[in-house]
């Protein structure tokens, strides 16, 4: 039998589905590329913003096309929220809930049927992928309690729960066995992990760091709240993990974040920014690399609010930033609130905002210009060229060498 796979979404997905992948490979069938024909179809949807969703059907529908006779598997986040209407699609044959992940390749190989009946399982799924041969996404943790008001996250994912230490480390093993250097940890809220278990994140850190192989670890995504300065002290003192963070921000105003429920100011932003730069920072030492993801168009979001966030966004300078136009779900408050902002204002903004993260990643880019740091290029030839990342994700090209895939290349950026 020959299956195929398609994700949307974010990493997490892209690890998951890459261990229902491995599942259905060992246990004898032939993955293919999910625009040939296959015998069935697992697709991995995406519900944050209702353009996600529509690509979500479109898939489902796209997939059917190919093989009207094909079994077609649905999971992911629009699956759990709209699973009702996930299954009214021609061709759908079942339909996955967050709490079946750990099921979906011996359920599917039993050729259940969609009314066939659920058996549940709380246990967190485990998942981590490594499509490429320099980086594994790992996933530690799932799930959010914050329920901030824009957001479907918690009903679509459940409430936070984290992966026993004993296993993340375990797969990181697992990882390093198949010749990968760097890991990067996943998580729907990262620095969440142990809460609901009673570990900590900064041990299961140094748990991770004396894994052998692993020549890189990076942290995907963090709130700054849960950011500890701790962390950040142990990280500095010379760890494997690098000068590299993606941290929410959402919205520059404390009028905007305290209304979307966010648990921080900017100023407490800005401070954690400023104490991360000094003390891993110096002279000869890579600047920090700061990804934070922003919203244009939040309910509330004037005129005056916004050029308020360019301002504190000058102020604290990231390397890039993460646009997305505010997207209303139903269902969640933020959706009823007034001051809803117009699609093309929305629109207005991003390109504000896709101008500013433009020139500040210039900057980034030139103000380590001449220093020393180390790359891991990928196996992708392009122009015979071939691509890799610094230890604060700065992409460095040169001619293609077989002999440096996979490996730490010196380079002076």
């Amino acid at each position: 039998m020959k299956i195929a796979f398609l994700t949307l979404g974010c990493k997490l997905n892209f690890a998951e589905t890459a261990t229902y992948e491995r599942g259905f490979a060992a246990a004898g069938l032939e993955v293919v590329p999910w625009r040939e024909k296959a015998d069935i179809y697992l697709i991995n949807t995406c519900t944050v913003t209702e353009t996600a969703n529509k690509k979500s059907r479109s898939e489902i529908r796209k997939v059917h096309r190919i093989n009207p006779e094909a079994k077609i598997i649905v999971t992911g986040c629009y699956a759990q929220m709209k699973p009702d209407e996930v299954r009214a699609i021609e061709g759908v044959s079942r339909v996955f809930m967050s709490d079946e992940k750990s099921l979906v390749v011996s359920e599917t190989l039993k050729e259940s049927s969609a009314d066939s009946p659920r058996h549940t399982t709380s246990t967190i799924f485990g998942a981590y992928s490594t499509g490429e041969r320099t980086r594994a996404f790992l996933k530690i943790q799932d799930g959010c309690d914050n329920f901030c008001r824009y957001c479907t996250v918690p009903y679509a994912r459940g409430r936070s729960r984290s992966l026993p230490s004993c296993e993340v480390v375990k797969a990181a093993e697992e990882i390093a066995s198949k010749g990968v250097i760097e890991v990067v940890l996943t998580g729907v809220n990262t620095g969440d992990y142990g809460r609901d278990s009673g570990e900590s994140f900064l041990s299961l850190l140094k748990r991770l760091n004396a894994v052998e192989g692993i020549e890189r670890w990076r942290i995907s995504s963090i709130e700054p709240n849960l950011l500890g300065n701790e962390i950040i002290d142990w990280i500095a003192s010379g760890t494997k993990f690098q000068p590299h963070f993606h941290i929410p921000l959402q919205q520059g105003t404390d009028e905007i974040l305290s209304k979307m429920g966010r648990k921080y100011t900017t100023e407490f932003f800005a401070e954690k920014i400023e104490y991360i730069r000094s003390r891993m920072e110096g002279p000869g030492k890579p600047k920090v690399f700061f990804g934070i993801d922003v919203m244009a168009g939040l309910p509330g979001e004037t005129d005056a609010l916004f050029e308020q966030e360019c301002r504190f966004l000058e102020r604290i300078h990231p390397a890039f930033i993460h646009i997305f136009p505010y997207s209303r779900r139903p269902g969640t408050p933020a959706a009823s609130m007034e001051g809803q902002v117009s699609e093309q204002v929305k629109a207005e903004r991003v390109k504000v905002l896709e101008a500013m993260c433009s020139r500040f990643h210039d900057e980034f880019v030139k103000s380590n210009r001449g220093i020393r740091s180390e790359v891991i290029f990928e196996s992708k030839l392009k122009d015979g060229m071939m691509g890799g990342y610094t230890g604060n994700y700065i992409r460095i090209t040169r001619p293609y060498d077989a002999s440096l895939v996979g490996r730490l290349t010196e380079v002076i950026i």
